[in-house]
């Protein structure tokens, strides 16, 4: 059942990484359009310096990028430890909740972006992840065997 519960973080891992295509997909040829592109970029700039310059439609999937190297983070942790620990049918429809949840909050953000679907998408996937990681703490804090 440990491969059951890992599933879900790789298939998060692998959206992650069509949002960073996306983003360089999009990204790309607008700041070309705009005369500007990586090789003669200021040095030291970032992604959030081209808010305002670059179309808001083209920024979304930026943005989108980031948020998922951001409350993942605590998700990928959370998955491990239970999948050690000993996943249950319940824990694993939690975590493709959660996944499929950041899924469609990516696509609305990318291409709707309006603000109360997305928090509304962000809320429901945020209420898996602290299901789940309340479980991995149950999960390790009473272990059967262990020191206290």
């Amino acid at each position: 059942m440990q491969a059951q519960m890992l599933a879900p973080a790789a298939v998060l891992v692998l959206w992650s990484l069509v949002m960073l295509i996306w983003t360089a997909a999009t990204r790309l040829p607008a700041m070309a359009r705009l005369g500007t592109n990586i090789k003669t970029a200021a040095p030291g700039g970032r992604g959030q310096n081209l808010d305002g310059v670059l179309p808001d439609s083209v920024q979304w999937k930026s943005h989108n990028y980031a948020h998922l190297m951001e409350q993942p983070t605590i998700f990928y942790p959370t998955v491990v430890i239970i999948a050690l620990m000993g996943p249950n049918e319940g824990t694993i429809a939690f975590a493709w909740a959660y996944v499929a949840l950041r899924i469609i909050h990516s696509v609305w953000q990318a291409t709707v972006n309006t603000i109360p679907v997305r928090f509304t998408l962000f809320l429901l996937s945020t209420a898996c992840l602290i299901l789940l990681a309340v479980h991995a703490a149950e999960l390790t804090l009473f272990a059967k065997g262990v020191a206290a």
